[in-house]
C-alpha cells in the first residue's frame, strides 16, 4: 500500500451531497458452487487403480516423482487429444520427448542450458519439442508444499505451451500472452477432472482448487516484475485471473487472449524498485487508519452514513477477529496486534504474515457490511460472503485507477488479497459472522469480480 496525501478535510466535502445506497437485482451466483460445480471435499491427485501411464521419459530414475509427472503429462495430453480436434479442429500430436533430471547433479543440456542447478519445468517447442522437469527439487518441494495438484498444475501448463505450437501462435506471441493463455488451458484442463472426465486424476473443487491456485501463487512473477517485462509469467492475481477464465470458459476462449486483452487487465504495470511510497504501511499508525478511512469512504461515496472504524474497549471491540463489525452501533471494531500480525510480510528466517493489503483488506471487508446493510440486505450466509468479496474488490479497485485517493495499490499487494483468500479463516470473503465461502476459487472469482466491476452496484446485481 501507498499513502498519496489527499486532504482529508476536502475528501469529507466532496462526499457530503452522495446519499443514494447501492442496490439491484439480477443474476445470482450459487455460493455452494464452483461455476456450476458443487464444492467437494476430500483427496486429490491419483486416482486408485489409475490406467499406466505408458510414456519413455528420458533420464527418470523410476521414482515416485517421476511417475507422478508422467501420469500427469499423459493425463494431460489425454485431455488435449480430445480438445483439440473438438476446439480447433487439429489433431493433438503427442510431445516427441519427455525429459527428467535432478538439478542438484551434473545433467544433459537442454534446449540450450545444463539441467545442473535448474529447478524449473520447461517445454521447448519446435525441433525439440520436449517437457522436461527437475525431479530432484522443484517438483517434490511443490508436491511437499500444496500435494501432487501442485505437480500436474505446473505440467498442464508447460503441455499448454506445447499447445500453442500445434496450433501455429507460439512463435509469433509475446511472453506474457504465451504464458497467460498457459495458464488459462491449465484451467481448461481442470475443469475436466474436476467434472470426473479424467480416468487418472481426481481433484476436490474446494482444497483441491486451492492447491491448484495456491501452486501459481508459489511460482508467480515477483514484485520487481511488471507485466510487459521480458520474459514475464505475471504476478499470481493475473495468473489466477487466467486459470479461472479457462475453467470457467474453456479453451477456445484460452486462445483468444492477446496482447491488448493483457494490457487491459494488467495489474502489475509498475516494479517494486520504482514504485515511491512507503514499502508496508502499519494500521497501528492513526495516520494509516485516517486515510483506510477515507479510501472506503470514497469508494462508497454513495452510502448515507460511513461506519467508524474503532479500537481499544469500544461498542464495537472484536474478540481474536482481526476486525467486526458491529450493525447496532455501525462500528468496525479494529484489532490491532493481529492486524499488524496479518499486515507485516514475512522475511527470510523470520515469521510473518501476508503485507498491509491483506490487513486493510480484512478491514475493508467488514466496512462494506455497513454498505449492505443500509442496501437491506442480509450480512450472515454465503451470498453475503460472497457480496462481501466483490466489494472488497470493488474497493481495491479503486486504489488503482481513482485520480486522488488516500492509498494506492503497490506491486504485489493483490498478490496477498489471494494469499489470504485462499487460506482457511479469510475475512476478505466472510460473512458478518466471519463465515468464508467454503471455496477459494468462489472467494477469488467473487473478488475479480468487484475488481472489475464499474461501480460497487454491481455487487449487489451480481449477488442479490
Amino acid at each position: 500500500m501507498r499513502r498519496t496525501g489527499i486532504a482529508f478535510a476536502l475528501l469529507a466535502v466532496l462526499l457530503a451531497g452522495c446519499t443514494v445506497p447501492i442496490e439491484g437485482k439480477a443474476r445470482r451466483e450459487d455460493p455452494a458452487a464452483v461455476v456450476g460445480l458443487g464444492v467437494t471435499d476430500g483427496p486429490s491427485g491419483l486416482k486408485p487403480g489409475a490406467p499406466p501411464a505408458n510414456l519413455k521419459v528420458d533420464g527418470s530414475d523410476g521414482g515416485e516423482i517421476d511417475a507422478l509427472a508422467t501420469a500427469a503429462v499423459a493425463d494431460v495430453e489425454r485431455y488435449w487429444a480430445a480438445r483439440l480436434p473438438e476446439t480447433f479442429g487439429q489433431e493433438y500430436v503427442p510431445v516427441i520427448r519427455l525429459l527428467s533430471y535432478d538439478s542438484g547433479e551434473p545433467g544433459p543440456e537442454v534446449c540450450g542450458s545444463t539441467t545442473e542447478g535448474l529447478v524449473n519445468a520447461f517445454y521447448c517447442g519446435g525441433v525439440p519439442d520436449v517437457v522436461a522437469w527437475d525431479r530432484g527439487e522443484l517438483l517434490p518441494e511443490l508436491r511437499d508444499s500444496f500435494g501432487p495438484v501442485a505437480v500436474l498444475t505446473v505440467l498442464a501448463h508447460e503441455l499448454g505451451h506445447a499447445v500453442q505450437f500445434r496450433l501455429g501462435v507460439a512463435e509469433r506471441t509475446p511472453t506474457i500472452v504465451k504464458e497467460q493463455q498457459a495458464d488459462c488451458y491449465t484451467g481448461a484442463y481442470f475443469r475436466w477432472v474436476a467434472e470426473g472426465d479424467s480416468p487418472a486424476f481426481r481433484i476436490t473443487t474446494g482444497e483441491g482448487l486451492n492447491q491448484a491456485l495456491s501452486t501459481l501463487f508459489l511460482i508467480r512473477d515477483s514484485a520487481e516484475v511488471t507485466f510487459d517485462a521480458e520474459g514475464a509469467h505475471g504476478n499470481a492475481f493475473d495468473r489466477v485471473s487466467a486459470f479461472q477464465i479457462g475453467f470457467t470458459d474453456g479453451p477456445a476462449r484460452c486462445a483468444r487472449i492477446d496482447t491488448a486483452e493483457i494490457e487491459a487487465r494488467s495489474t502489475q504495470r509498475e516494479s517494486a524498485s520504482t514504485a515511491s511510497g512507503e514499502p508496508n504501511l502499519r494500521l497501528d499508525s492513526r495516520e494509516a487508519q485516517e486515510d483506510l478511512a477515507a479510501s472506503l469512504r470514497q469508494a462508497f461515496d454513495q452510502t448515507r452514513s460511513a461506519p467508524a472504524l474503532t479500537t481499544g474497549a469500544t461498542l464495537c471491540e472484536p474478540t481474536g477477529s482481526p476486525a467486526a463489525f458491529c450493525s447496532a452501533s455501525n462500528q468496525v471494531g479494529l484489532n490491532l496486534p493481529e492486524l499488524v500480525r496479518i499486515g507485516t510480510p514475512p522475511r527470510r528466517g523470520r515469521p510473518g504474515g501476508l503485507g498491509d493489503f491483506a490487513a486493510f483488506a480484512e478491514v475493508a471487508s467488514r466496512y462494506t457490511l455497513s454498505v449492505q446493510q443500509e442496501a437491506g440486505h442480509l450480512l450472515e450466509g454465503p451470498v453475503a460472503a460472497q457480496r462481501t468479496a466483490c466489494l472488497t474488490g470493488f474497493w481495491a479497485s479503486t486504489l488503482s485507477s481513482a485520480a486522488d485517493v488516500p492509498l494506492r495499490l503497490s506491486p504485489g499487494d493483490l498478490d496477498e488479497a489471494v494469499a489470504e483468500m485462499l487460506a482457511p479463516a479469510s475475512l476478505i470473503a466472510a460473512d458478518a459472522r466471519g463465515e468464508a465461502l467454503p471455496a477459494g476459487f468462489a472467494r477469488v472469482a467473487a473478488f475479480r469480480d468487484g475488481f472489475g466491476a464499474a461501480e460497487a452496484r454491481v455487487c449487489s446485481v451480481t449477488y442479490p
